[in-house]
């Protein structure tokens, strides 16, 4: 999808885990499309060069630190959002822990690590729509875009704690979108599975990759522009009469 066909003018963008991968190239192509990006993200130093790259080609941008598993730090960036621009129109919750995490039985995930998964991964989730709530209820309107992952769906093994905290960003899609859709606020979810980033993974090994192909109705990889038309159509006005739903990026490896 052309970003052309998007025109986010003076719309206000805030994307989660937004130094890198997948979150850098939505930070990318929203500012293209003329939006107010807010790259938030752990590391402070990637989201203040992702800002840097968007201002140096004329566009607006914000790099924020934030631990969106932690209620304080995910208001402040709300509020330095707000006090910049005044509005949220976007939120794009998108920072989640995976590429760190090792494959292994569920009986030998211990409590920290879980902890760790469902604090940033669900809890973040959660943390980061309350935060914007009110400033999108106030508008009378507004976009929660929440990334879950293929896995819900295909319980794929030895990830026990980040299979239930991606399953939980889809019921909570639901619950906000039922809660939120008096407001004129649509929330929903990408589930994209096979996306291949400059993060570095070591958990799909070459014959691994051959099996996921062969049961893609699309037989290749994806890579972070395959989920940029999804993500820009779900945050535009041509989404308006859709919300509480899960979209499938993923070559056809799944049909709702």
């Amino acid at each position: 999808m052309n970003n052309s066909q998007m025109d986010f003018t003076q719309r206000v963008v805030i994307i989660t885990g937004g130094a890198q991968g997948i979150g850098r190239a939505y930070a990318l192509e929203f500012a293209a499309a003329g939006a107010r990006v807010v790259v938030a993200d752990l590391n402070s130093d990637k989201a203040a060069a992702v800002a840097a790259e968007i201002t140096a080609s004329g566009g607006q941008a914000l790099g924020l630190a934030v631990d969106v598993s932690d209620r304080v730090s995910v208001d402040a960036m709300v509020t330095a959002c707000l006090e910049a621009w005044g509005q949220v129109d976007v939120l794009i919750n998108n920072a989640a822990v995976f590429s760190t995490l090792k494959m292994k039985p569920f009986e030998e995930i211990d409590v920290d690590e879980w902890d760790l998964v469902m604090n940033v991964n669900a809890r973040g989730v959660f943390f980061c729509c309350q935060a914007v709530a009110a400033a999108m209820r106030e508008r009378g309107s507004g976009k929660i875009i929440n990334i879950s992952s293929s896995v819900v769906q295909t319980g794929r093994a030895h990830y026990a704690h980040y299979v239930a905290s991606k399953g939980a960003v889809v019921a909570l899609t639901r619950a906000l979108a039922t809660e939120l859709g008096d407001s004129g606020i649509n929330v929903n979810a990408i589930s994209p599975h096979g996306i291949v980033t400059e993060v570095p993974r070591d958990t799909i090994k070459p014959e691994q990759w051959d099996a996921i192909l062969a049961a893609q109705a699309l037989k290749r990889k994806g890579g972070v522009t395959d989920m940029i038309g999804a993500t820009l159509f779900l945050a535009s006005d041509h989404s308006n009469y859709i919300t509480g739903q899960t979209l499938n990026v993923d070559a056809g490896l799944r049909f709702n």
